[in-house]
């Protein structure tokens, strides 16, 4: 399998930042021969907060998510929250996103997978490797195989992650690709400020770890200016960041791969 990248702005702001982003990404990607699929949300169902970001409203979102797919020759992935949304959404890009908190729901991931998209499952803070078996059968039950799975860390006490460096190895058991959330696992969640905290400077030593136990992609969330973003403005990579992370891990993929 071709690494893959997924990467894009946490949530879609508008159309102007959402190219940028892109296309950056895309020439890092096409230099060094990575697979690229745009990820942006066209709606944040899982706020902790009342009054946090959520949108610039669903049909404009996934619009612009079309939009930059076609204007940049790359594919499209969004997440979905409720297995409603999964006919319109397919609509308009080429791969759905399950949420960590939602990989359980069988109901959601049985919808996904009847669209035909790609089905990326985020790994539950709260399961184990194995237990990613059961989302994964759920998905390919529909005739589509074309599941993934993305590990981003693991619960540890309330206000902390970890990421196990054995997982990646043993998520690939279950016959599908695997690929690294480097963004999501450095989150610090459950702060008593009702915004979910982060250290991007150890999103290098995640994608290191990963790329070096066998992982066949990275999700990494980017932004040119993380701090001003409306939102995950504690986790996203600053953009200026990525190219050197990536050409670092790709050198440790040749060599691991031989």
């Amino acid at each position: 399998m071709k690494f893959t990248l997924i990467a894009g702005p946490c949530a879609i702001e508008d159309k102007e930042m959402a190219l940028h982003i892109g296309k950056t990404v895309k020439a890092i990607c096409d230099e060094l021969d990575i697979r690229y699929i745009f990820k942006g949300s066209y709606r944040k169902a899982n706020r902790s907060k009342l009054d946090s970001f959520t949108g610039i409203g669903d049909e404009n979102a996934l619009q612009i998510l079309k939009e930059v797919g076609e204007e940049l020759g790359v594919e499209t992935i969004t997440d979905i929250h409720e297995s409603h949304e999964a006919d319109l959404v397919a609509k308009y890009v080429d791969h759905i996103q399950i949420p960590a908190f939602l990989c359980r729901q069988t109901e959601l991931l049985l919808a996904a997978g009847k669209t035909g998209k790609g089905v990326n499952i985020k790994k539950g803070q709260f399961l184990s490797p194995e237990a990613m078996m059961f989302p994964v059968e759920k998905v390919l039950s529909t005739g589509n195989k074309n599941a993934w799975v993305c590990e981003r860390g693991t619960t540890f006490g309330y206000s902390d992650l970890i990421v196990d460096a054995t997982s990646i190895s043993r998520l690939k058991a279950h016959g599908v690709p695997v690929i690294m959330d480097c963004t999501h696992s450095v989150q610090k969640p459950n702060r008593t400020e009702g915004v979910t905290g982060g250290d991007p400077s150890l999103i290098e030593t995640i994608a290191l770890s990963a790329i070096a136990t066998g992982a066949d992609g990275f999700f990494i969330e980017t932004h040119p200016d993380p701090k001003s973003a409306k939102s995950d403005p504690h986790t996203m990579l600053q953009l200026d960041k990525l190219k050197p992370i990536l050409e670092k891990c790709m050198k440790i993929r040749n060599v691991v791969n031989g």
